[in-house]
């Protein structure tokens, strides 16, 4: 099939990877010229593993193009997705302004094309936007009926930053949000060949879908996060506890590893966005929203852990070993490391950085402080070390041969005995 995707941030890319791969024709399409010269090269604007390999496959055999011109691409392909941005507003509203850019530019482009033409909304939306919203401006503009000349659906993705890649080509499920037959038909040919149960629902209920994942799994993180508070002051370890009950199938052991929080770029806006929209119907969703601020505080553990054991940070040099909100991708977005740097010069340490792919993006928030070029570079004139994420390279450092007066573990990150004094979040003593 000929597609086009609207949007090549990590969505957009990631989905028209995928479906390259598959051996449909995709064209990805951008407002910014910059991205789209890129993508166009087979170059990967985002860091994700097994990307780059892929897309520059993909753009020399000619599977995948790049394009500034919505209107166009719609024109040369059969079915539509939109993986544009749904940023939070200040009271935790998404914006609609990049949805409602690219509607009104598909709809342009419907209402001068012949045929039947598939508009599938893949950005995270609240439910009803993709009928009452997406749809609406589409016909308005285009002069067409949906489910007579064009059809409209909604289809959330459900990716692991880091591990995308492997989430699309293998996913859980498949979840088809749609109003009319021949949308269903053509989307469920669309995804033929790949080898997971699909779930065929209403558009509102697949966008309820993909924010109550994402809530229950802050959720069940901001909970582990609790009992591992908990556990610091009882004198036992997280770890220990957890291990024994996810051994419950009812629970599972996923999502259930304690330390210093969820961040990214899906987990805190869904359930700020979530619980807006609660709110907006006047229910006050009180679990949400501790989920939300319990997140905000655990950073600060790690901080509250290093002055029990070492007193004052004021002069003290700290290396934070892992910059990005999680391994394996350079996005800083919600980065538990954005709270604790903030802490920690406030507290008036200085601070050493250090991230395999995120520290350049990082430098953007926070241009004062000292950056290092490697782990044993940050860590060669610290006196204490915090691992805040759990980069693979971490686990194999020799910390003993450094002079630190501690160690701060945000993810249980080191799985084997050392000399110099280590702390792990929820552990509830010293190793």
């Amino acid at each position: 099939m000929k597609i086009s995707i609207a949007g090549t941030g990590y969505v957009g890319l990631v989905t028209g990877v995928t479906l390259g791969a598959m051996g449909h024709e995709v064209i990805l399409v951008d407002v910014i010229r910059e991205k789209v010269d890129m993508v166009g090269r087979g170059i990967s604007p985002i860091y994700e593993r097994g990307m780059d390999r892929l897309l520059k496959r993909l753009t020399d055999e000619g599977k995948i193009k790049a394009t500034t011109d919505m209107k166009s691409a719609v024109l040369k392909t059969d079915i539509t997705f939109i993986a544009v941005g749904t940023p939070s507003r200040e009271d935790g509203s998404i914006d609609l302004s990049y949805i409602k850019s690219v509607s009104e530019d598909i709809g342009k482009a419907i209402g001068r094309k012949k045929g039947f033409h598939v508009v599938v909304v893949k950005s995270t939306v609240i439910p009803g936007t993709t009928e009452s919203f997406v749809l609406k401006i589409i016909e308005k503009i285009s002069g067409k009926r949906a489910g007579k000349d064009f059809g409209i659906a909604m289809n959330p993705e459900f990716l692991r930053e880091g591990m995308a890649l492997e989430d699309s080509m293998h996913p859980d499920r498949i979840v088809l949000g749609v109003l009319d037959e021949t949308s269903e038909n053509i989307l469920k040919k669309l995804y033929s060949d790949i080898d997971a149960p699909i779930l065929v629902t209403t558009p509102r209920s697949a966008e309820m879908i993909k924010y109550t994942s994402n809530a229950f799994l802050a959720t069940k993180i901001s909970f582990a996060n609790e009992i591992a508070n908990i556990c610091d002051e009882l004198g036992m370890d997280v770890y220990d506890v957890m291990k024994g009950v996810g051994m419950d199938h009812r629970i599972s052991p996923y999502f259930l590893n304690a330390g210093a929080g969820f961040g990214g770029s899906c987990f805190p806006k869904d359930v700020k966005a979530l619980i807006s929209a609660a709110k907006e119907k006047g229910y006050e969703p009180e679990i949400l929203e501790e989920v939300l601020e319990l997140n905000e505080r655990q950073p600060l553990r790690m901080i509250e852990i290093a002055e029990r054991e070492r007193g004052k940070l004021k002069g003290k040099k700290v290396a934070v070993l892992g910059l990005s909100f999680k391994p394996e991708t350079d996005d800083i977005r919600e980065s538990r490391a954005i709270p604790l740097v903030r802490e920690l010069l406030k507290k008036g340490a200085e601070v050493i950085g250090y991230d395999p792919e995120a520290t350049e993006n990082f430098r953007k928030l926070f241009p004062g402080i000292e950056y290092a070029k490697s782990a044993e570079d940050a860590l060669r004139n610290a006196d204490i070390c915090m691992i805040q994420a759990d980069w693979d390279e971490f686990e194999n450092i020799n910390y003993d041969s450094f002079a630190l007066e501690l160690i701060v573990d945000g993810r249980r990150t080191l799985k084997r005995a050392i000399k110099t004094p280590y702390f792990a979040v929820g552990s509830g003593k010293r190793w």
